[in-house]
């Protein structure tokens, strides 16, 4: 009997975890936008390669700083002979006192050893050290500044993504009220036209619009469900993570709007592709000077150690040798394809600028125009909502006094319906409007580091 009473129990327990397990696989998380775009910077790909490229440039300065240590280098060789003819022309000193080269006979080597010790320290090259150390410091620079750059374009798409998926989210949200609405004035249409007091044609308007209002549903959920993904997939969060934000975690939007021509001027002195540029435009200048550097002589302080050993023939050790080398290519008195290629480079750099400054001004205009249009039209539609929401309270109280026909009424709840989505969304919008304002200027990234 105990077994038979627990069976009914067991049985709803399974029911109740088959229902949960699906629940448990999804994780919820509330996010702010600070918490996004600090996952973000931390998760991302591009940033990784910045990294590398930051990398590769301090270890070009750190190989053009190294140019300034001696070089040093070590040989040796041993060496197998056969049976070789030697014969040494040595003066010799006789009675006669006839003096002479006279041959003098030798052992037979069979082998050679000897071991060479080289050594240079420069100390004059034409300043080419020199400027090859502040070229590559200049180009580090620029690689630094390229990153931020990449960071401060990655916190823009990360906004951009945020307000998405508030977008969709707010969406799924109004649509699904709208379509209550729609169910409930089906229920209420069906019981009149059973009654007679409704025609079948104006129940069939109400289904077909509820039909379509489940289908946008539809859109909308699916519509988030890949913008709630491609933002995991951005913050290295699993898939599964099902992530909820809110209207007042959107990029908060300054009253204080400046003229356009100050955006300008601020994008000038902030932007971080105009600092690179201006190193790299640096580093070209100084590559002119180091092809020049090719002129001149180089100075090197040398030194070595010579040891060798002939069996039966010579042994010289601790031959110590340093002096002073001068180096001088007479070919660069007509060779001076290496200068011509430098001030090429530093052609195309002063082009580069001309045109990101052109562009920077187009892209501070446009952005300016955007965000002051996205502004006027928060304002327009919320004027647009107070207006839709009226005429359907008018036209819902002309329908039940049989002043307005059903095509009317559902006419007005989409027009309601489409003005409260074209609000959410321009609240929105206006938030990426600003932002990409900030970034235009190169302010984005202080505006959201001191959040």
């Amino acid at each position: 009997m105990k077994h038979k009473n627990l069976l009914p129990l067991v049985m709803l327990l399974s029911l109740v975890l088959a229902d949960i397990n699906p629940l448990a696989a999804q994780q919820g998380r509330v996010l702010t936008l600070k918490e996004a775009i600090d996952l973000s910077i931390k998760n991302s790909k591009q940033l990784k390669g910045s990294k590398a490229r930051i990398e590769e440039a301090t270890a070009n300065l750190k190989e053009a700083v190294e140019r300034r240590l001696p070089e040093a280098a070590v040989s040796g060789s041993y060496i197998r002979l056969n049976n070789p003819n030697i014969d040494l022309k040595t003066k010799s000193n006789s009675n006669s006192g006839s003096g002479g080269t006279q041959p003098q006979s030798t052992g037979n080597p069979s082998s050679v050893a000897y071991g060479l010790l080289n050594g240079s320290l420069p100390i004059y090259s034409g300043l080419r050290i020199r400027y090859g150390i502040e070229s590559s410091k200049y180009l580090e620079e620029a690689a630094k500044l390229d990153a931020d750059n990449d960071r401060e374009a990655i916190v823009l798409n990360t906004i951009n993504a945020f307000d998405n998926l508030y977008k969709s989210r707010a969406a799924v949200t109004l649509v699904t009220e709208s379509l209550e609405g729609a169910r409930q004035r089906v229920k209420d249409f069906s019981n009149l036209e059973k009654n007679g007091l409704l025609p079948r044609n104006d129940l069939l308007k109400a289904q077909l619009q509820q039909s379509n209002t489940e289908l946008s549903l539809l859109d909308a959920e699916s519509n988030w469900k890949l913008a709630n993904i491609n933002m995991n997939l951005m913050l290295g969060l699993p898939d599964s993570t099902v992530l909820t934000v809110n209207e007042a975690d959107l990029q908060p939007m300054s009253s204080d709007i400046k003229t356009v021509e100050e955006y300008v001027q601020l994008s000038m002195q902030n932007r971080k592709d105009v600092a690179a540029l201006e190193f790299r435009r640096k580093a070209a200048n100084t590559g002119i000077k180091a092809a020049k550097g090719a002129a001149y002589p180089s100075v090197a302080l040398t030194g070595g150690y010579v040891a060798l050993g002939v069996p039966s023939i010579v042994t010289v050790t601790n031959a110590v040798n340093i002096g002073v080398g001068v180096q001088y290519s007479l070919s660069s008195l007509w060779k001076n394809g290496g200068i011509e290629v430098a001030k090429a480079r530093e052609k195309q750099v002063e082009a580069n600028e001309e045109l990101l400054n052109d562009n920077i001004r187009l892209q501070v205009n446009q952005a300016y125009q955007n965000y002051l249009l996205s502004r006027k039209k928060i304002e327009v539609l919320q004027t647009a909502i107070a207006q839709a929401e009226e005429n359907l309270r008018i036209v819902r109280n002309k329908f039940q006094n049989q002043l307005a026909n059903t095509t009317e009424l559902l006419d007005a709840d989409v027009a309601q319906l489409q003005a409260r989505l074209n609000a959410a969304f321009a609240k929105a919008d206006a938030s990426v409007a600003y932002s990409k304002l900030l970034q235009t200027a190169g302010l984005l990234l202080n505006q959201t580091e001191t959040k």
